[in-house]
């Protein structure tokens, strides 16, 4: 994803991307920003350098053909299992996996999308539940999760894990870190129905001493899918939805969510914009496609219609990237594509399963029959890779974040 627009107090680096919108919620803090760029594996859907999100892509990629019908190439499964790490984690990406990983350097968002995408494959148990086992020694005494351990939580990564863990059929309102679960994280970074209209029931990146939480666009998408009992992927949604209610203190955290996104979606013409220090404002593709698969498992599939109609109609650049197809990008539209009952196959002229098919190995079987059409639009509303910070300083009050993207497509 993330996605990945994360917020929170966090610094960013000279080299931070901009205007993308599909990786985890940060970079690996430990990887320079200044090395040369890697080559991808064969086996690894995209071309672009893999140091920042080689399994975040992977990991969406499968879940997304999957889901359209494609039986990927083992050697692309393979890749994803073979980057797992001897405690259970995933890290961004391990150029030489007979090199030990580092512990500080695992990522959780990685690690939440590989677990969910080898649940959609299916088959993979040992290596999901290793993956699980991680998430657990790794939450933090609030129950939230950071992007890298031992730093502090965040929405993104927060929401990625308690959707893992449900994907996983974990429950994770057992899962808790002093007596603290992610769903309750997630509640405490939630702003309050009496703050200012335009925050209501959004989601901070991360919270700050002594403030109220201030709503984050990309934060909340992908927080609010876990929210709402959500993982990927997302099955489509009726059509007749209800329209999220005002934001009420006695409703859900989700439920409050979702009425944020809606609102916000309305507001800028059925997508999300960036929410990043010095960003120059611009829509973030990431976000969007993330809050219609969050509307989606909230119940608001017609409110999650109009922000996908408006990507089918803008995103295309995004995922065609500048450099050739951006997987994670691809990914993430077909993900939103099936959701809302859209035709991946026939996305905005595009067809974004061949797409993402011809950025990885040839797949073992060919895509199944294109969806059937969705609901309908809502009425009266509606780069490449998430800005995955590139070389984020997680410290200083607060971890980096990067406003990719995410993810994350995360």
């Amino acid at each position: 994803m993330r996605t990945p627009a994360r917020t929170g107090a966090a610094l960013l680096t000279a080299t931070l991307l901009t205007g993308l919108a599909t990786g985890p919620a940060l970079a690996d803090a430990t990887a320079s920003p200044s090395a040369a760029p890697v080559a991808p594996p064969a086996a690894l859907y995209g071309k672009g350098d893999p140091t920042y999100d080689g399994v975040w892509r992977q990991s969406l990629a499968l879940t997304a053909l999957t889901t359209a019908g494609v039986a990927p190439a083992d050697a692309a499964v393979d890749w994803l299992t073979g980057q797992q790490c001897a405690d259970g984690g995933w890290p961004s990406f391990r150029a030489d996996t007979a090199t030990a990983c580092t512990a500080a350097a695992e990522d959780s968002n990685a690690t939440a999308v590989a677990v969910q995408a080898l649940v959609a494959l299916g088959g993979h148990q040992d290596t999901v539940d290793k993956g699980v086992a991680w998430l657990k020694a790794n939450q933090n005494a609030d129950g939230s999760w950071a992007y890298n351990p031992g730093n502090p939580g965040d929405a993104d990564s927060t929401g990625l894990a308690v959707s893992a863990l449900r994907a996983a059929k974990t429950d994770p309102t057992a899962v808790a870190r002093s007596g603290r679960t992610g769903l309750q994280a997630l509640a405490a970074l939630q702003a309050g129905c009496d703050t200012a209209a335009d925050q209501r029931g959004g989601l901070a990146y991360q919270a700050t001493a002594g403030t109220a939480p201030t709503a984050n666009p990309l934060a909340t998408a992908q927080a609010a899918l876990a929210l709402a009992g959500g993982e990927l992927p997302v099955p489509a949604g009726s059509p007749d939805g209800a329209a999220p209610k005002a934001c009420d203190a006695s409703a859900t955290p989700a439920e409050n969510a979702a009425g944020y996104l809606d609102r916000t979606l309305s507001a800028n013409g059925e997508h999300l914009m960036l929410a990043m220090p010095g960003a120059t404002p611009a829509p973030d593709f990431a976000a969007t496609s993330w809050a219609a698969l969050s509307l989606v498992r909230a119940g608001h599939p017609v409110q999650a219609k109009a922000a996908v109609d408006w990507l089918a109609a803008n995103a295309g650049s995004w995922a065609k990237g500048a450099k050739g197809t951006d997987a994670a990008a691809t990914a993430t539209l077909v993900l939103a594509a099936r959701a809302t009952g859209a035709d991946p196959h026939a996305f905005g002229g595009t067809d974004l399963v061949k797409q993402l098919t011809e950025a990885g190995p040839a797949p073992k079987t060919p895509a199944a029959a294109p969806a059937a059409a969705g609901p309908g639009k809502k009425s009266g509303g509606s780069s490449s890779m998430w800005t995955i910070g590139v070389g984020l300083l997680i410290g200083l009050g607060g971890g980096l974040l990067i406003s990719l993207n995410r993810k994350r497509a995360k």
